[in-house]
């Protein structure tokens, strides 16, 4: 059985291109140092003496950046490549986050805040767009698959050595933060000198032939569904941590650990349980992983110890497993060589949306009617969710 088990797990990595391993070293080397964000609203009240309304208000100035940055990460990427638009946002940002450690004022903040996003959210579509060239449509989910399993086992070293920084001085995460998105950008320059993208050279003949995004409706509409998730995700990083702080009274570095240990559900899992989905009805099994991710959340009142919190974290894990390179891989394949950037784009557009919208709605439910309320009306929009995308999946793979 072990065996068995072993073989499994190595098949679920085999056969994909030696460039999406590449492209996966960068992302788990950035992300190794991602921790400011995750601490942004503990920074932002202890440190810096907000509100919990105006730090809400300062991570949504963040959403906003990542509006803009989203978009122009897509757009640049059909348009100079997607190696380069990655170089120019990891190499800006590193400058954006180390700066930001040292702003002060609540206006200097939020520019610091906005510059930083537009430069450092670029590189999502830019990555994801890169990773759609390299990986043939059979092999995109798990291509997004492997890009996640980088990204959350860097993130698993972040947050909780972030944690444990933070009880000493919140400026290293600022620092280190930045320096990892500079060690990115040189690790880009070293493996991909002189390329701009992946682009087979047909793309430019066909540029005409496709569909605009914004006439695709079934897009639309699995845009629609990704936004409900992605008030409830961006959550994790406003006011998750300080419900666990206030309700469940745990220390920075408790939350961290608890930050990483979803971190290391994904990396361990996601790759097998994306290989052994990916040929059935993806969209029914991203539907149960929406349910899971929101009653993940939804069931957080029910207890308050940290053993209680670390299972509320596996049940979400588990749906985010389930949505996040699955829903990737279906949005990719409906897109052109030519304009797979838009759907990108549009795509990470999507998510900065709701890191626009989901501090101020988050945040505002947790003020005035607590933090119990707000996760219950979480479990409400999961159910709708839930029942849309499975009506939807209905005769679609």
């Amino acid at each position: 059985m072990l065996l068995k088990l072993l073989k499994s797990y190595k098949e679920s990595f085999s056969g994909l291109p030696r460039d999406a391993w590449l492209l996966s070293i960068v992302v788990f080397v950035n992300r190794s140092g991602s921790m400011v964000l995750f601490f942004l609203s503990l920074y932002l009240t202890q440190k810096m003496g907000f509100s919990i309304s105006e730090a809400g208000e300062m991570v949504s100035l963040y959403g906003l950046g990542a509006l803009a940055g989203s978009y122009a990460g897509g757009w640049l990427s059909d348009r100079l490549g997607s190696i380069r638009t990655q170089m120019f946002s990891l190499f800006f940002s590193s400058i954006g986050f180390i700066l930001l450690g040292y702003a002060s004022g609540k206006l200097l903040i939020g520019l610091m805040l906005f510059f930083s996003a537009l430069v450092a959210e670029a590189l999502r579509p830019a990555n994801s767009t890169a990773v759609s060239e390299v990986c043939p449509p059979e092999l995109r989910a798990r291509g997004f698959a492997l890009n996640r399993l980088a990204i959350n086992l860097g993130v698993s070293i972040g947050p909780a050595l972030g944690g444990f920084l933070a009880l000493y001085s919140y400026r290293w995460l600022f620092w280190i933060d930045g320096l990892t998105c500079f060690a990115g950008f040189l690790l880009l320059l070293y493996f991909f000198k002189g390329k701009s993208d992946f682009k087979p050279e047909k793309a430019v003949a066909v540029k005409t032939e496709y569909v605009s995004p914004f006439k695709d409706y079934f897009f639309l509409f699995l845009l629609s569904m990704l936004l409900m998730m992605g008030l409830l995700f961006v959550q994790f990083f406003n006011t998750w941590p300080l419900y666990l702080r206030n309700s469940y009274r745990l220390a920075e570095n408790q939350i961290g650990i608890l930050s990483a240990s979803n971190a290391i559900f994904v990396a361990i899992f996601e790759m097998p349980l994306v290989h052994r989905l990916e040929k059935g009805n993806v969209l029914k099994s991203i539907a149960w992983g929406s349910l899971l991710l929101f009653t993940g959340f939804a069931i957080l009142p029910f207890a308050q110890s940290f053993s209680y919190a670390l299972f509320t974290v596996l049940i979400w894990s588990i749906g985010e497993m389930l949505v996040f390179p699955m829903m990737a891989g279906v949005i990719a394949n409906r897109a052109s060589d030519a304009n797979r950037g838009k759907y990108m784009g549009l795509l990470s557009f999507n998510f900065a949306l709701a890191f626009v919208i989901g501090p101020v709605i988050g945040s505002s439910i947790y003020s005035n009617f607590g933090g119990d309320m707000l996760w219950f009306a979480a479990g409400g929009a999961g159910i709708i969710v839930w029942a849309s995308i499975l009506f939807a999946a209905r005769g679609k793979k």
